[in-house]
């Protein structure tokens, strides 16, 4: 009888290192209907700016329009071939800059805005 008590004295023990250490990481008080405060941990967040990673990518893809449709698509894919044919960082810059169907597209919308 006294193991069992241990026992469920060293998972109560455990268990409130467990909370203390989730609440050193940041925590939110509530008031709850009683007027207790309880302060609960703070959920984890991604730190991964995927908002800012999908606005430039807009905007990537909207500068790759209007240029595709300001200077042509001949010009345009002289320009990249051009980059294909230079250093490793050119040859990137080929890759992203290629005109792909969604640019084509943009650009045919775009133009007849331009207009």
């Amino acid at each position: 009888m006294a193991d069992a008590k241990q026992l469920q004295f060293g998972q109560r023990l455990r268990r409130i290192d467990q909370t203390n250490r989730s609440l050193a990481q940041g925590y939110v008080t509530t008031v709850n209907h009683d007027g207790l405060i309880i302060a609960r941990p703070h959920r984890k967040t991604s730190h991964f700016p995927f908002r800012g990673l999908f606005l430039g990518l807009l905007i990537l893809l909207a500068f790759k329009g209007f240029l595709y449709a300001n200077i042509g698509p001949e010009f345009y894919q002289n320009q990249v071939t051009r980059l294909q044919n230079g250093s490793a960082v050119e040859k990137v810059g080929a890759y992203i800059m290629k005109a792909d169907p969604f640019t084509v597209w943009l650009a045919g919308h775009m133009g007849t805005l331009m207009k």
